[in-house]
């Protein structure tokens, strides 16, 4: 395999190097490929992913298919616009000129995407890369055999191996991958593994982009609508069985609404499951036995309201609900992961944000809240990667909003035009007139020369 890997890598380079990757004809019809083979196997790719997480035709259409098919249509209704080299004005100092940006491909790019949602972050990431005119080598994760087996596949039998390869294989592929030297690296996964990418990115001075996670906070303020916030807050908790980068993590509810919301949030998940045969039916599971264990390890001794029930021969746990967290507990020291939201209370949004801002900034943040006062001042105080006010996740749904993380979380963004400048290198061009050549910057210099510049600049 190591052989082969590196005999990929020289490949990709060497037909990078053809320049056919560059043209918007060839870029417009690879994108148009790309969705015609996802349409053709949609059915199948909706199976992986049931095989894979137990994730229903609906789930993984919504949260992974469709996604994907969205940003591709972005893509190709953009490109043309994308590639065209941008005006920008020129400083008068630079008289007779003009600039542009003209975005470029970096070259031969790896896209390292993980089990969570293996058909969305294998595939969101390469639309920018064909989209940026660059060669991929893409290596989706080991725990979702069944996908990435079929995106092998898929993409083995209609793009040639030397403009796009996938990769499937463990730890040994992937450390093998990171020997080699890319153009750039894209990497979505946990900061574990992320310190990991950006120390052998570091051998090469290889730019990087890594969507990592965190412990992202969702804050109910009492003047929030409370039926809709439990509603929302359920919906993007127990998404893929809470294995999801951008899921609410923990909550922070305001002392006087705790109890109202509690019950609303009972309300929902009897809605949304209304008996145990359709929870068990439409429920995802946990990856696999020792995240299942890590998971029920952290409900151990604390104080459950709602669920707490997991049966590990099915790698399944309920939606849980613990109460009396403090973020001195076991569940509060790293990203969850999982179907469990901890409750911690506060008794005034000063303290609420001095809590969140005690932690590393996170990759998302919820604020729920009916007070525009309220909402400028948690936006204002507050750094984190993207959000919501009002709802939870489904800001990395559009295509005009940049999603990534900020320090601890990541960096670099995409979806939509992001997504084609991230694998694109913004080069710069100033082009100078012939006719007018001012003499100002050259030798000899003097007070006078000094002066006259000094009030042009």
């Amino acid at each position: 395999m190591n052989n082969e890997i590196e005999t990929i890598v020289k490949n990709c380079r060497n037909f990078f190097e053809t320049n056919q990757t560059k043209s918007y004809e060839f870029r417009l019809s690879q994108l148009l490929k790309l969705q015609e083979v996802l349409d053709k196997n949609k059915k199948e790719l909706l199976d992986a992913l049931y095989s894979d997480l137990h994730k229903t035709k609906m789930e993984g259409f919504f949260s992974e298919f469709a996604i994907v098919r969205g940003e591709l249509k972005f893509a190709i209704k953009h490109l043309k616009k994308w590639m065209k080299p941008k005006r920008v004005p020129t400083s008068i100092a630079h008289f007779k000129s003009s600039s542009r940006i003209v975005y470029e491909p970096f070259g031969t790019v790896l896209i390292m995407s993980p089990w969570n949602y293996p058909l969305n972050l294998t595939l969101a990431p390469l639309v920018g890369a064909i989209a940026a005119g660059n060669c991929s080598v893409v290596k989706p994760s080991n725990y979702s055999p069944a996908t990435s087996a079929l995106l092998k596949k898929i993409i083995s039998e209609n793009f040639p191996p030397e403009y796009i390869s996938v990769i499937t294989g463990g730890r040994e592929e992937n450390s093998k991958l990171l020997e080699e030297r890319f153009d750039y690296i894209f990497f979505t996964g946990g900061t574990t593994v992320g310190k990991l990418v950006m120390e052998a990115a570091s051998k090469y001075v290889t730019p990087i982009t890594l969507e990592l996670g965190g412990k992202s906070p969702c804050v109910v303020e009492k003047s929030a609508n409370l039926k809709v916030a439990a509603r929302r807050i359920a919906f993007g908790k127990y998404l893929n069985a809470g294995q999801t980068c951008v899921a609410p993590d923990y909550l922070l509810i305001q002392d006087e609404v705790k109890e109202k919301f509690i019950e609303e949030l009972k309300a929902a998940l009897k809605e949304f499951f209304p008996t145990e045969t359709y929870l068990d039916m439409h429920l995802p599971r946990i990856v696999n036995e020792k995240h299942f264990d890590r998971l029920m390890g952290l409900i151990e001794g604390e104080k459950i309201i709602i669920g707490g029930t997991g049966e590990k021969n099915r790698k399944f746990i309920e939606p849980t609900v613990l109460d009396n967290i403090t973020f001195d507990s076991k569940i509060m020291q790293e990203e969850i992961f999982g179907p469990l939201l901890p409750v911690i209370s506060f008794k005034t949004m000063d303290e609420a944000i001095k809590l969140i801002k005690s932690r590393e900034k996170p990759l998302a943040s919820y604020l729920f809240t009916t007070d525009a006062n309220i909402e400028k001042k948690f936006l204002n105080e507050v750094s984190f990667g993207g959000g919501c006010i009002n709802d939870t996740i489904v800001h990395l749904a559009s295509d005009h909003l940049p999603f990534g993380g900020v320090g601890f979380s990541g960096m670099g963004k995409y979806h939509g035009d992001e997504s084609f400048k991230v694998f694109s290198n913004a080069k710069s061009i100033l082009k100078k007139s012939n006719l007018i050549d001012i003499k100002l910057r050259y030798h000899p210099y003097s007070e006078k020369k000094l002066t006259i510049i000094d009030r042009m600049m």
